[in-house]
């Protein structure tokens, strides 16, 4: 079993990697988690930030982690390979799901594990199924069909990966490639983030769609804009039409002014992340909106919540969809952790003393930022006292 380290310790920890500087209780959970998702590999003898430092090999610490592995339930192949002084199990994806350990049901959610009570995983599965919109691999796209470099590149030095592994095999670690026959082939996860996608209608889909309207419903538009490009380039456009169209005022403190946006950015940033990563992509006649209204603001994305959240640990329970997406989000920072985004929005409305969001998610999710009427100080420099 060859592995390239530097490759695996400049790629980190992601939807399909784990690491571990020695096996714990936690282990199981992990690798239950890797087999209740699309399978992944657990390197025992690296810290989490990425660099190696060896673990016990020996064969009685190996019959341990053997032992605490057959306590899944049903019964898991998992491969043991020793690699110097590191430890690489290879979990496969589950064909019995769901797996359970002793410590309840795991599910692989980004670069984490999530618990989940037994009732809930199999709603979820029975609703989601075993297959994952962004991890179907694409044998009508190969990648050397309309691949946008430019995205690639943007993607690649944001996320700090080395710029000595070739492309093929960045794409396949970010789970965003696969064989099919002998190609390689976009999964749609790839395609959304490094395909270009502006007159393609097999992802217009996927856009999103910014207006401005007058008044406080969807009688007259004043602005409207189609977002159709790589999936990060629509957030970062999608917070630009926001910007040019709330109101801005400023004060200065110490010679230097203050830019202030009427409703804060951070939280308008967090709505329109978390739609673009966990909507419903399977759902063909809807896109995501981002709608400006005189008294509000509204971020709706196609699909709800999934199952297994309600409304009783809304906002402390994830489960994610798109599970790969999400894994690229955390790479580039556009998500910090999974399952904080809707506190981070509550902190800072909370923080810009400005109403908190309201979350509707009857079939679609809805962000509601309420704003407030026009301040006639609004756009003149107020001085800090």
């Amino acid at each position: 079993m060859a592995i390239d380290w530097d490759v695996i310790l400049s790629e980190g920890e992601s939807y399909t990697v784990e690491f571990k500087e020695s096996p714990d209780k936690e282990l199981p959970s992990e690798v239950c988690a890797f087999a209740n998702a699309s399978g992944g590999q657990v390197y025992l003898g690296i810290h989490d930030q990425g660099y190696i430092v060896g673990t016990d090999t020996g064969n009685a610490a190996r019959s341990r982690i053997q032992d605490s592995i057959n306590k899944i339930e049903p019964r898991l192949n998992v491969s043991l390979d020793v690699l110097d002084n590191i430890i690489v199990l290879t979990v496969p994806e589950g064909t019995h799901k769901p797996y359970s350990c002793p410590a309840g049901f795991y599910l692989r959610s980004g670069p984490n594990s999530q618990k989940l009570d037994r009732d809930s995983i199999v709603e979820f599965f029975q609703s989601e199924g075993r297959v994952r919109y962004d991890e179907i691999v694409r044998d009508d796209l190969p990648i050397n069909e309309r691949f946008d470099e430019a995205a690639f590149r943007r993607y690649v030095k944001t996320a700090k990966i080395s710029e000595v592994i070739d492309k093929e095999t960045i794409l396949k670690n970010l789970n965003c490639a696969g064989p099919s026959g002998v190609r390689l082939c976009f999964t749609n996860a790839g395609a959304l983030f490094f395909r270009v996608n502006d007159e393609d209608v097999l992802f217009r889909h996927s856009g999103i769609v910014c207006a401005l309207y007058k008044g406080t419903d969807k009688a007259l538009i004043l602005d409207a804009k189609e977002l159709n490009g790589d999936i990060c380039s629509n957030v970062e456009d999608a917070i630009v039409f926001l910007k040019k169209h709330l109101r801005v005022s400023y004060k200065i403190e110490s010679l230097k002014r203050e830019n202030i946006l009427e409703l804060p950015q951070d939280a308008l940033r967090e709505a329109v992340v978390n739609a673009a990563c966990h909507r419903d992509y399977f759902e063909k006649g809807s896109r995501v909106m981002v709608e400006v209204f005189d008294d509000r603001v509204e971020v709706v994305s196609p699909g709800g919540v999934c199952k297994g959240i309600t409304r009783e640990n809304f906002g402390t329970v994830t489960i994610t969809r798109n599970p790969v997406i999400a894994s690229m989000f955390f790479r580039i920072g556009y998500i910090e952790q999974m399952g904080t985004g809707i506190g981070r929005m509550r902190d800072a409305t909370r923080n810009a003393n400005v109403a908190e969001p309201v979350f509707q998610f009857d079939g679609f999710f809805k962000v509601t930022f309420k704003r407030n009427p026009p301040d006639a100080s609004i756009g003149r420099q107020s001085v800090a006292k």
